[in-house]
């Protein structure tokens, strides 16, 4: 039986208001750095394309955004579980993998911030808290998987077209592909089995639900 669309209550739809704005806010606070530093608003647009980072902050306040004004869509589980994966693997490859490897100060300091450190915080909080249990499937871990690979895809591409890599472990003149195959393997792999422990948690989380309800209807 299809179930009906989720709608969001109003507690959720203002947190929801909140990190859409501290998602939009680091996009634009990254943005405004890059153009201080090269003067031309469409090369700063393509630069800031090339990250991960700020794709994923660009989803999440889309998808926040939707929250908030209240559009069903976008409080549906298996896309608000797949922006809390994609917001954890920033924030797990910048400490892992980048932390350190650059002084950030001004907008760059704000959006790293906000990017890196807050959203991988906040929305897989948001996704505890707020989106129903029970509703996420074995086969979303590997939807989701798409978008980082499709990212991958574009990077190498472009990278093979003169384009800077935007990470070092991408970097295939610098690593060759080999190594850079290894990292991209590894992450892919990390971030599958996150996405299937998180499904795996929604549906202990959703039997732990129902079996405290029964509990209280034998009282």
């Amino acid at each position: 039986m299809t179930r009906p669309p989720m709608t969001a209550s109003p507690t959720a739809r203002c947190v929801a208001a909140v990190i859409a704005l501290c998602a939009g806010l680091g996009v634009a606070a990254g943005f405004s750095a890059v153009f201080g530093r090269t003067g031309s608003a469409p090369l700063a647009a393509w630069i800031m394309a090339g990250y991960f980072t700020n794709l994923t902050g660009l989803v999440v306040a889309f998808v926040f955004g939707g929250l908030a004004l209240g559009r069903r869509g976008f409080a549906a589980p298996w896309l608000l579980g797949g922006t809390a994966l994609a917001t954890l693997l920033v924030g797990v490859v910048q400490r892992l993998l980048l932390h350190g490897l650059k002084v950030r100060q001004g907008g760059d300091l704000v959006a790293d911030l906000l990017l890196h450190q807050a959203l991988p915080i906040l929305v897989p909080l948001f996704w505890l808290a707020f989106v129903p249990r029970g509703r996420l499937r074995w086969r979303d871990p590997p939807l989701w998987a798409c978008y980082p690979l499709a990212y991958l895809a574009l990077t190498l591409l472009r990278g093979a077209f003169g384009a800077r890599y935007p990470y070092p472990f991408l970097d295939v003149g610098r690593l060759g592909w080999g190594p850079v195959l290894a990292y991209a393997t590894g992450i892919a792999a990390a971030f599958l089995l996150v996405g299937w422990g998180m499904v795996a948690l929604d549906r202990a989380l959703a039997a732990r639900g129902r079996d405290r309800e029964a509990d209280e209807a034998l009282r």
